[in-house]
């Protein structure tokens, strides 16, 4: 897996790359910078960056959110993480040169360490562009219908459940 780079801890720096990676993976649902940077600073824990050779090739963004509530909203800023049960996965991009490497496979493992850390049951995301398959793959279920919004047509809210130690 040497071919996947190195995760590491996201820093205020990244930001501009970041926005470049979420421009190049998700088009017109791509994200402004201080979305990113409303996440990185009130959640550092959740924020990683993959790099190879010195070039930033994908990022992860996670953190914890009620699992009652809906899902952020594109864009939104949050202010601060509120005390959750559950673990979101706002986003986990990576550029064609990092996929296929197992590059998402351990930002998902990364995800679930999180998760566990801080006690939630479960770890919810918002499957976009016909991610979905890929993120059942990764052990997720769907959680009722397609939903339908500013995440495009044939989203779906997915839910993964933390297993017990």
């Amino acid at each position: 897996m040497s071919g996947a780079g190195q995760w590491r801890p996201m820093r205020e720096a990244d930001l501009p790359a970041v926005v470049t990676i979420s421009d190049a993976v998700h088009g017109d649902f791509t994200e402004p910078l201080e979305t990113f940077a409303d996440r990185l600073a009130h959640y550092p824990a959740g924020c990683a960056i993959l790099e190879r050779d010195g070039a930033s090739l994908g990022y992860l963004i996670s953190h914890p959110w009620p699992r009652d509530a809906a899902p952020p909203k594109l864009g939104a800023l949050l202010g601060a993480i509120p005390v959750a049960d559950s673990y979101y996965l706002h986003d986990i991009a990576l550029l064609p040169a990092a996929r296929g490497t197992g590059a998402g496979a351990t930002a998902t493992a990364f995800v679930v360490h999180q998760a566990e850390v801080e006690g939630c049951r479960d770890i919810r995301l918002v499957a976009i562009q016909g991610a979905d398959s890929y993120w059942h793959a990764q052990g997720f279920a769907y959680v009722g219908a397609a939903i339908e919004g500013p995440y495009g047509p044939g989203s779906h809210l997915m839910q993964r459940a933390i297993e017990a130690a």
